[in-house]
């Protein structure tokens, strides 16, 4: 799998005349099985992308998302368009009071809705098929940065167990019910509970350290490095080593630039973008370190002619500490929310008990749920408060929010659409309530999420 961006295929859509570019055919997004090699084993996963068998999907700038989903799969399946806000009728979520059903085996189905720019992906909502590396990259090229000579390069990072997820799940507790297996705990560290799953790889566009993508970057060129963490329950701290690098966006949306600090956090669900000048010469390696371990992977960064070495060791110097909110704090939108006073604040309160496996929002295990209600128009503040022993990134569906509070403490944060609530924390986000329908509020450690982390938001007047 590449997730490299050639810079002149990129220059070369930047110059088409708008007529040229508007209104193209449907995109076909095929959904099946493939065999990838994680150190020289085989392992037959998920695959989602183009004809020619690239992962994902770029879009130009200013290109209408119009996509045809074929399911190739003798399953049914789902895409969510991680970061999109189409209407709830397409954000690729079956049941759930959407009226979307599961795309059928051997079945299709077209999208077609307004790009959001910026660095998003896709990947399965329906049962553990996302475990099994049913993700990819969702790009969508900025019309403002288009003439601009940067080459872009992306990195997507997962977490893989040669055990079925179904076993892992039912090792951990069933998904809700009373358990019958120990959880896999992996780690704790500080009073709080890490990595309650042991896996046993980590990959960055599907490989491991043992042999990482070598990734070919011109001399001197301006790179924009995009970064997913697509993993299904781990959290990761970036290491981009001697480049030096600003902070460019979060969730696709654009801050002011920021110097990247020597590790940076980012949670499941989470998008950063970084951007650097690639030095003369020499191979740059980009480190993701999962939190409270030595354990890592990561990609090659190559210019022309360098020495190329693969002889990575696949733990870290030192064991990294949890994922926090250091950097959110130093995070600034480009383009914040307009000034206005809150209609609405839903305070939600996040719950769990690790040895029955239960993740709860409001004592309510999805199915049940206590939906937010909400009106068109209103600024909406939620805060969400963890009584449990765990973090979990929250992710909302259909809308971007801000970061406005962290424990109490206001802030003019970034814009995103996933935000870390930290074991024992208080998180706060706004957002304005412009996309009727009824929306997914859940964790995106997708065991937490099965194991019923998860409520909607429903806008008055939908059913």
């Amino acid at each position: 799998m590449s997730h490299l961006i050639r810079r002149r295929d990129l220059l070369a859509a930047a110059v088409l005349p708008v007529a040229a570019r508007a209104q193209p055919p449907p995109r076909d997004l095929i959904v099946d099985r493939r065999t990838i090699s994680i150190n020289n084993r085989a392992a037959s996963v998920y695959r989602v992308g183009t004809t020619d068998g690239a992962s994902g999907i770029v879009l130009n700038p200013g290109e209408r998302f119009r996509v045809r989903v074929r399911n190739r799969l003798n399953e049914p399946t789902i895409l969510h368009w991680h970061g999109q806000t189409p209407s709830a009728n397409q954000d690729g979520v079956a049941g759930h009071g959407s009226t979307e059903a599961l795309i059928a085996p051997q079945g299709e189905r077209d999208y077609d809705f307004v790009a959001r720019p910026g660095t998003h992906w896709m990947h399965s909502h329906h049962g553990l098929q996302e475990q099994r590396l049913l993700a990819a990259p969702l790009i969508v090229r900025d019309a403002g940065t288009a003439g601009q000579d940067v080459q872009d390069v992306v990195m997507l990072l997962h977490d893989f167990s040669w055990r079925d997820p179904k076993d892992i799940l039912a090792g951990l507790g069933g998904g809700g019910h009373a358990g019958h297996g120990m959880p896999m705990m992996g780690s704790r560290m500080g009073g709080m509970d890490l990595n309650d799953i042991v896996f046993d790889e980590f990959l960055a566009n599907d490989r491991t350290l043992a042999d990482p993508q070598v990734v070919p970057v011109e001399r001197g060129v301006q790179v924009r490095l995009r970064v997913i963490n697509a993993a299904s329950a781990t959290q990761f701290w970036l290491d981009l080593g001697a480049l030096d690098a600003t902070i460019l966006a979060t969730d696709g949306n654009p801050i002011i630039p920021t110097n990247a600090p020597a590790a940076t956090p980012i949670a499941i669900g989470q998008r950063l973008d970084f951007g650097f000048r690639m030095p003369s010469s020499g191979v740059f390696p980009i480190m993701a370190q999962v939190e409270g371990t030595t354990k890592r992977t990561g990609i090659l960064l190559a210019t022309p002619g360098a020495a190329i070495t693969t002889s990575f060791t696949q733990a870290g110097p030192q064991a990294m500490p949890p994922a926090d909110l250091s950097i959110e704090r130093r995070l600034v939108a480009q383009t914040p929310l307009a000034e206005r006073a809150e209609d609405l604040r839903h305070k939600i309160t996040l719950g769990g008990n690790m040895m029955r496996y239960q993740w709860t929002i409001d004592n309510q295990l999805w199915p049940d749920r206590r939906p937010l209600p909400v009106r068109l128009g209103q600024r909406v503040v939620l805060e969400m408060i963890n009584n449990t022993p765990m973090s979990h990134p929250m992710h909302l569906h259909g809308h971007h929010f801000q970061v406005v509070e962290i424990n109490g403490a206001k802030l003019n944060g970034p814009i995103r659409d996933t935000v870390l609530v930290p074991a024992g924390g208080k998180i706060a986000v706004a957002f304005d309530a412009d996309n009727p329908g009824k929306w997914l509020l859940h964790c995106h450690n997708l065991y937490h999420m099965t194991a019923g982390m998860m409520t909607e938001l429903a806008y008055a007047g939908t059913s």
